[in-house]
């Protein structure tokens, strides 16, 4: 599944639109968040707990993650009108939310934004706020278990394996096609979260998912877009993947999601 070229920064590939369907899905992963930096500090120092205060649906954008909200808007503006997004769907969590805010503003686009609880963060329940090695040397047992049933399936107690994120997006995704159909669809969302779009659109088996993960975490504020298939049958394709291309000017980061070592 490699990515396919980055378009020229006016546009993006243009593809005809189904009436039963999106035009498209832009999907964004939100920018950088204080949550991202210290985790990305805990692991560096081999700390076993993150250092962050609040909860991690209220965790803020770091000061870099409103400019990369922004440089994402300015390249939302720069698209050819007829790309542009014109219905928008976030994720609750406060990164994200203000993710698209910023981008929104910085667009100059007023599309109204649907916040939807099925699009928040993977919930990782009694691993929150752990490292991998504050697993291992906390909860063995658990550390035990993530091994053993890996990735795809393996909950925390309190929390979701990935397959329980699939699901509600599933969900998500049925809503999307049946309340934006024949529209451009901007979806503000998480690392995990674009990674399991595209496993349910584009009807992934765990391997292709597993093999996308271990090859790269979505990077702060990237554009990932899906096209619906021609036909109105099949799966989706990813014609645009983490692309970057508008940051430029503005610091890329890559944080890998927190506890999903």
């Amino acid at each position: 599944m490699p990515p396919t070229a980055a378009p020229p920064p006016s546009g993006l590939p243009t593809a005809p639109a189904s009436p039963d369907r999106p035009a498209h899905l832009l999907l964004v992963r939100h920018g950088e968040s204080v949550g991202n930096v210290a985790a990305t500090a805990a692991e560096a120092s081999a700390a076993e707990v993150v250092d962050v205060v609040t909860r991690d649906a209220d965790t803020p954008l770091s000061d870099r993650g409103v400019e990369q909200a922004r440089a994402l808007g300015r390249r939302l503006a720069a698209l050819d009108p007829g790309d542009r997004p014109d219905a928008v769907w976030c994720s609750p969590y406060v990164r994200a939310h203000r993710t698209t805010l910023e981008a929104l503003a910085a667009a100059g686009l007023a599309v109204p934004v649907r916040v939807d609880e099925r699009l928040r963060d993977r919930e990782l329940g009694i691993t929150d706020r752990l490292t991998a090695r504050g697993i291992a040397a906390r909860l063995p047992d658990e550390a035990a278990r993530r091994r053993l049933l890996g990735k795809m399936y393996y909950r925390p107690p309190g929390g979701e394996s990935w397959a329980d994120v699939a699901l509600r997006l599933r969900s998500v995704l049925a809503d999307v096609e049946r309340l934006a159909a024949g529209r451009r669809v901007l979806v503000v969302t998480h690392d995990a979260v674009v990674h399991l779009v595209r496993y349910v659109l584009e009807e992934l088996s765990e391997d292709q998912l597993l093999a996308a993960v271990r090859e790269r975490s979505v990077r702060n504020a990237s554009l990932t877009r899906l096209d619906p298939p021609a036909d109105g049958t099949g799966p989706w394709r990813t014609v645009l993947l983490d692309d970057v291309g508008h940051l430029d000017d503005v610091p890329v980061t890559e944080h890998e999601g927190r506890g999903d070592a």
